[in-house]
């Protein structure tokens, strides 16, 4: 894809990690950084994941609003954690980590983003997060669901072992992402132990796992901008995938988009 010299911004959302030595830190996974720089061609803005104590203050939501009125995309990041299963209405159980703090942030973050038209690509734990934001729910160890297969990563200190392709997924025809890839079938990485469990209502599946029938993507078609979340992990070696290039460059241009529209009130006002 050819692209311009200018960078959108694209706003990334992070985690925070307990660091060993009683402090914490906003983190974020070193791929997700390199594929919002070079798959996406944008400058990442790193979102820190700030505590439930600002779920209510309005001077909050109005200055995430003025944050996203600033951003041409939002990527959602994968983790380790997991939404906590309140938000979903169910009780939590053993052998799931949470990360409330990013919860706090990500779920209104992806209402208002998803709202104010602004392009959302969400990964791993991001679809997670846009199905329960949109009031889904989900399944807290899918390997326990009777038929569904063991999505969980094999463990390896290989990288390339425990992202190498899992499984097959069958593209939904005429959906999004069958527009975005030209095909119904591909195989992705599998290293996901929750899963969607009831869809939201505004989401449509835009694919699923062929062994089991589990979630693979979604997207929100009533959604005035760009909006697709994956299960998979494209961002890992994403210039080395067509695959995963193909929805980068998707979401690059409606990034592209939006940074143009945005700019178009100030060279107006220049002339």
């Amino acid at each position: 894809m050819t692209r311009s010299s200018s960078r959108p911004l694209i706003g990334v959302s992070a985690c925070l990690k307990e660091n060993g030595r009683g402090g914490w830190h906003h983190t974020v996974g070193e791929k997700y950084v390199q594929a919002a720089l070079r798959a996406v061609g944008g400058l990442p803005v790193l979102i820190p994941a700030i505590g439930p104590e600002f779920d209510d203050e309005p001077g909050f939501i109005e200055a995430m609003d003025r944050l996203l009125d600033s951003l041409d995309g939002v990527l959602l990041t994968g983790s380790p954690s997991n939404v906590e299963p309140h938000h979903y209405g169910k009780e939590s159980r053993e052998g799931t980590q949470h990360d409330p703090a990013r919860d706090s942030t990500t779920l209104p973050l992806i209402r208002h983003t998803i709202d104010r038209g602004v392009p959302l690509f969400a990964i791993c734990r991001g679809l997670q997060e846009v199905n329960v934001a949109l009031g889904g729910s989900l399944h807290q160890h899918v390997h326990e669901v009777e038929g569904r297969r063991d999505h969980r990563s094999p463990k390896s200190p290989d990288m390339d072992v425990n992202y190498a392709p899992a499984h097959d997924i069958d593209i939904a025809e005429g959906g999004m992402l069958q527009s975005l890839l030209a095909t119904r079938r591909v195989k992705v990485n599998s290293l996901h132990g929750q899963g969607v469990d009831v869809l939201a209502p505004r989401a449509r599946v835009e694919a699923t796992c062929c062994e089991d029938g589990q979630v693979e993507a979604l997207s929100v078609p009533d959604a005035p901008g760009f909006v697709l979340a994956l299960q998979w992990h494209p961002e890992y070696k994403a210039l080395e995938n067509p695959v995963s290039m193909k929805l980068f460059d998707a979401f690059a241009a409606a990034c592209r988009e939006r940074m143009a529209a945005r700019a178009a009130p100030m060279l107006r006002a220049a002339e």
